[in-house]
């Protein structure tokens, strides 16, 4: 069988990464081989999101431009999938009749066999129907593409039922379903095999992961996961404030291999705001919940999401924002301007704010976010962190070699990037490196990022007891 070429452009969020994950695992029993060629490519897929009006324009334009390619190469089949192929269908064929195959979130795995169906004067294909079913893939197809990543993700549930009323989750993924705990950890244990040791468990809300079927809570997934050996982190997005129980909390005490930080998106400081948002807590059980958070772990990092321009959000609502940013002080968040998206609820409220208005808040808000990141930062110098080491620094292509010197880049457990120098006297084996955690003390605090050097400059192997930092 000839061998074929396939190039992804993957949009969006982490469960889009995992879906694209799992195309080019379907794909290489087809035959088919990765390229970063899109101009030599015979199947182009894009894998799309809809969460914001952005995305769904870079996907329009990626589409447009593919025009040209297709008329030099009638063969090449163009495949659209993810979000947008949910949220618009056949609409997105008659825009752009280059398109061979729309294929809806539910869909991935149909993959293989729509591609069969693709004939070179058929008509388009259309695959949006929606099951309240998770096909499994076999074990041993669960490998990463590339057998070389340390770091990887694995979806436990899908869709969701909080019905934002600013979100378009429900409308593509639909509603909340969660896979079998078994299937997840046969699903790790391969990947643990192949080299991973960072597993993120992905899921539209985590939090109720089992609830509705039935099954072991979340808590005790992460116990389960926990228990994997040869694996020595677990992290999870995302998770909804409302279901962040008090057991979930504990856990990030007590779960060894569990990394220190949370993504909780809080999305508006302000109760009028959140109530309108349908997101059914209040500022204040929120503040309790950070609370209780840095209880059971004091140095834990924490995330979020922020929307700036709401419908009626007023000045004093996004001051409340501000003065909520001012309590928390995040280490890290993301932060939108509110865009309609057609689907939701709150495209149809009225008090729409202004598009300048909207900007100088975003602007506002981002302005305060890197002052705390700089303070949170420039208390970290001095201190050691277990870095998992995911191989060689960008830096390192921009620098001139220095002999015996080379820069490599991990991740710390609070999920900080940090870059480090090395001695190398011979040839260093970077796939031996990679997967490893050194101890590094840091040194320099950039806005994204850390500067560092090893504390003992050899590898060390994960304790559980290294898996925070401590003082030099």
């Amino acid at each position: 069988m000839k061998t074929k070429t396939v190039y992804i452009n993957t949009i969006g969020c982490q469960m889009n990464v995992y879906d694209s994950e799992r195309m080019l695992r379907l794909l290489a029993d087809e035959n088919y081989m990765p390229t970063s060629s899109i101009e030599t490519a015979d199947l182009i897929i894009v894998n799309t999101c809809a969460i914001r009006e952005k995305a769904v324009q870079k996907v329009h334009s990626f589409l447009g431009r593919l025009n040209v390619l297709k008329k030099k190469n009638p063969r090449l089949h163009v495949v659209v999938a993810g979000c947008v192929a949910q949220q618009q269908g056949a609409k997105l064929i008659e825009r752009f009749p280059q398109v061979n195959i729309v294929m809806g979130t539910h869909a991935v795995d149909q993959l293989p066999d729509l591609l069969r169906g693709v004939k070179p004067d058929g008509m388009p294909i259309v695959a949006v129907d929606m099951t309240d079913i998770i096909h499994e893939n076999p074990a041993h197809t669960v490998m990463s593409s590339s057998g070389k990543e340390v770091t990887g993700f694995v979806t436990i549930m899908r869709g969701c039922d909080n019905y934002c009323t600013y979100c378009v989750v429900p409308y593509v993924r639909g509603r909340e379903i969660s896979r079998e705990p078994g299937a997840i950890i046969a699903e790790i244990k391969v990947m643990v095999q192949s080299g991973v040791k960072e597993i993120t468990l992905l899921g539209q809300n985590v939090n109720s992961y089992g609830v509705k079927e039935g099954l072991t809570s979340f808590v005790k997934l992460l116990a389960l996961v926990n228990d994997i050996e040869g694996l020595e982190r677990i992290r999870f997005v995302t998770s909804h404030p409302k279901d962040l129980s008090d057991q979930l909390i504990a856990s990030f005490g007590t779960l060894q291999k569990l990394c220190n930080h949370i993504h909780l998106p809080v999305q508006s400081g302000a109760d009028p705001v959140l109530k309108r948002m349908n997101r059914k807590y209040t500022r204040n059980a929120y503040l309790k919940k950070i609370a209780r958070l840095r209880a059971a772990s004091p140095d834990i990092a924490i995330s979020t999401d922020f929307i700036v321009g709401f419908p009626g959000e007023t000045d004093a609502d996004f001051a409340a924002t501000i003065d909520l940013m001012k309590t928390v002080r995040f280490d890290s968040l993301f932060a939108f301007e509110y865009s309609d998206r057609s689907e939701a609820p709150a495209s149809r409220f009225s008090g729409k704010i202004a598009s300048d208005v909207k900007y100088r808040r975003l602007q506002a808000l981002l302005d305060l976010q890197k002052q705390i990141i700089s303070d949170n930062h420039a208390a970290l110098i001095g201190r050691v962190f277990p870095v998992l080491i995911e191989g060689e620094s960008k830096n390192q292509q921009k620098k001139p070699e220095v002999p015996g010197i080379v820069e490599l880049t991990g991740r710390t457990s609070e999920n900080r990037i940090v870059n480090f120098p090395v001695s190398s006297h011979s040839p260093l084996d970077m796939d031996a490196l990679k997967g490893q955690i050194m101890s590094i003390r840091i040194e320099t605090a950039f806005l994204n990022s850390f500067r560092g050097v090893a504390v003992e400059n050899q590898i060390e192997s994960f304790t559980p007891e290294r898996r925070h930092s401590h003082v030099a």
